[in-house]
């Protein structure tokens, strides 16, 4: 529980810093949105029901398919593409390792992997309908990776191709207006926006549930302040230090986004681990354990994310132990 404050704390922070960045691509400062969205993201979540709640996220992530666009304005090279989905590269850099590890922390969230579970439970899913959720999941999983697939593509096709060095979410929309078409730099701003008002939504939530249902306590969008003061209390905690924190002049936001998602990451295998061994436990799980398919899956990404991790922790302790 821990570990999920942490990186949940840390990444609900950079999704207002995302709020504020792009925000401030339409020329509205952070001390107007940042403020509006928190209390629209709280309002929504401790005012609505749970249906309420899930449809508008469903609409906010609509949001994802100006990646899927911006990608296809940049003009990748196709054919470079398939060769790196082939033959992928890598390299034991530091700032190498950084990035990978920050991608990685926010395509595998940890608040996603408890989310999950805390919204079938409350959507009262049952075991007929449990084949039904499974699909769910498979689907929002492979269109995440491919949005995470058509971002990667859309910025080495430019920023990456042309060498250009960003320092702030304008830096990054600037760039892309000239080199991929005039709409590029209102996509990059529209998707940006969206996929951090609905992760400024969804963190702190999975967080209240997380520890709520650890600690015993009631939980649940549909219930009042009275019925479940700890899960409302934690969730408008860090709306509101999220927001906070994002409105602090100065403070360099793209450089705040990736260390709470290196952090994501380096936190990622604990989470992982602890669910592995929940899904494992056929007295907890009955007939619903993980199968072989699975559990080979689910263990070969833990030993390589474990793996990753402890390398870039090696790296950067220790620049030169590598180096031969």
């Amino acid at each position: 529980m821990l570990a999920l404050l942490i990186a949940n704390g840390g990444v609900t922070v950079s999704e207002f810093v995302g709020i504020a960045a792009a925000s401030e691509l339409f020329g509205v400062p952070r001390f107007i949105s940042v403020p509006l969205s928190a209390a629209a993201i709280w309002w929504l979540v401790v005012k609505g029901s749970y249906q309420r709640v899930e449809r508008v996220f469903l609409l906010m992530a609509l949001v994802f398919l100006g990646y899927i666009v911006s990608a296809f304005l940049a003009k990748p090279d196709w054919g470079a593409v398939a060769v790196g989905l082939v033959r992928p590269s890598f390299s034991l850099d530091q700032a190498y390792l950084f990035t990978f590890v920050a991608v990685v922390g926010t395509t595998i969230s940890p608040y996603m992997q408890v989310y999950v579970q805390s919204s079938v439970v409350e959507k009262g899913v049952t075991p007929e309908n449990y084949a039904r959720t499974k699909k769910d999941v498979w689907i929002g999983t492979i269109l995440a990776i491919l949005v995470v697939f058509f971002i990667i593509v859309s910025t080495a096709a430019t920023l990456h191709q042309h060498g250009l060095h960003i320092e702030s979410a304008a830096d990054a929309a600037r760039a892309l207006r000239p080199l991929a078409g005039p709409y590029a730099e209102s996509l990059f701003a529209i998707g940006l926006f969206g996929a951090s008002m609905l992760a400024a939504g969804v963190l702190p939530l999975a967080t209240a549930y997380s520890i709520s249902e650890a600690l015993g306590f009631e939980k649940g969008v549909s219930r009042s302040f009275r019925e479940a003061p700890i899960f409302i209390g934690v969730f408008t905690f860090l709306v509101a230090v999220g927001a906070a924190i994002a409105v602090i002049p100065h403070l360099p936001l793209i450089r705040v986004l990736l260390v709470t998602q290196v952090i994501n990451g380096l936190l990622l295998p604990i989470i992982l681990f602890a669910i592995l061994r929940l899904v494992n436990d056929r007295d907890l799980m009955g007939a619903h354990v993980n199968g072989l398919f699975y559990n080979i899956g689910a263990w070969a990404t833990v030993v390589l994310v474990t793996a990753l991790s402890g390398l870039y922790i090696l790296v950067t302790l220790f620049p030169n132990l590598l180096r031969f």
